[in-house]
């Protein structure tokens, strides 16, 4: 297949845009790598017209596909998790083509895996875990049982990743063997939430209580990331300077619902803010309109709705997103 992807891979690796060429061939009937394909040209660039190209090649009953992806994407996809396959790529995949060592020294850096990466990964999973713990456990309390179901198992899954990387592993697709050497508790929790005969209520109620002190016990670690940015650069944020902090940018979404955990485990303090109604809130700005117009989060620690009024502003909109978190509009 090398031979008949050589054409193509040559003209891109003239491109003076281009870093490195991979091809990842397929070697069993089934392979998911490949998308099952017989090979994939995985390309890398410093940048193109948009983060993602995906072309596909058929040659005498052969089909191959072409990945141009430019290098700020295949960053974000090895530190979001959210493209796995990538690692296998990179670390798997035949070079044929390396512009000044750049496939090289990027294999060392993945084998290596350097602490700072490491602790940005584990900020990212953590946030992940929380969020679909915390939803998963809502649904339980509303009796909404498989809902919570597919949460939890998410968010086994975001623990065990959290394990792997804890012990400077990169996650693996088939993390699970992972974690049966690594951390065999999870691997048991995941199993009795699979294989146990059990009611899926009854199920459910002893993960969560099993489950709550693992995340508990992963706390201090899942948070090192966020707790480090906020106490190297200044004592006080406003949740838009969190949100769009490029470093945090990776589990921004997630943000809001990590921060009310940390607020909870007391790893985070609130500065509280007197409003127009003498009660004790906080607004955090996130998006700075023209004329005079802007969106924003409010934080109140007793889950008091806003009124229009507070802060001196007339809010058009006010929306609850959980508990003691409203997104305002002006």
């Amino acid at each position: 297949m090398e031979d008949v992807l050589r054409p193509i891979y040559q003209e891109r690796a003239s491109n003076k845009d281009t870093l490195g060429i991979l091809l990842i061939e397929k070697k069993k009937s089934e392979s998911p790598v490949t998308d099952n394909l017989d090979a994939i040209l995985f390309i890398v660039t410093k940048t193109t017209e948009t983060s993602l190209f995906i072309k596909q090649y058929e040659y005498e009953n052969e089909r191959a596909a072409l990945y141009m992806a430019s290098e700020q994407q295949m960053s974000e996809w090895i530190m979001n998790g959210t493209n796995r396959r990538i690692i296998d790529w990179i670390l798997n995949g035949k070079v044929l083509f390396d512009r000044n060592e750049y496939m090289e020294n990027l294999k060392k850096r993945l084998i290596d895996f350097p602490r700072e990466d490491r602790t940005k990964r584990i900020g990212v999973e953590f946030a992940k875990l929380i969020r679909r713990f915390k939803e998963g456990k809502d649904f339980y309390a509303s009796n909404h049982y498989l809902d919570a179901f597919n949460h939890v198992i998410h968010a086994l899954h975001h623990l065990a990743r959290l394990s792997v990387l804890e012990n400077g592993f990169h996650p693996e697709v088939t993390v699970w063997n992972q974690v049966k050497k690594i951390e065999p508790e999870i691997h048991r929790l995941y199993e009795e939430l699979i294989i146990s005969q059990e009611e899926v209520s009854k199920r459910l109620e002893l993960l969560f209580l099993a489950s709550e002190f693992l995340v508990n016990k992963k706390t201090e670690l899942g948070a090192k990331h966020l707790v480090h940015i906020m106490k190297s650069e200044k004592q006080e944020w406003t949740f838009n300077e969190l949100v769009h902090h490029p470093e945090i940018r990776p589990y921004a979404i997630d943000l809001g619902i990590l921060l009310e955990f940390l607020i909870e485990k007391d790893i985070i303090m609130v500065k509280k803010v007197e409003t127009k109604g003498k009660t004790t809130s906080v607004l955090f700005f996130t998006n700075l309109g023209i004329l005079g117009h802007f969106s924003g989060f409010v934080y109140d620690p007793n889950n008091r709705k806003p009124s229009s009024g507070d802060f001196g502003l007339k809010f058009e909109e006010i929306k609850k997103l959980q508990r003691n978190w409203y997104y305002i509009s002006y």
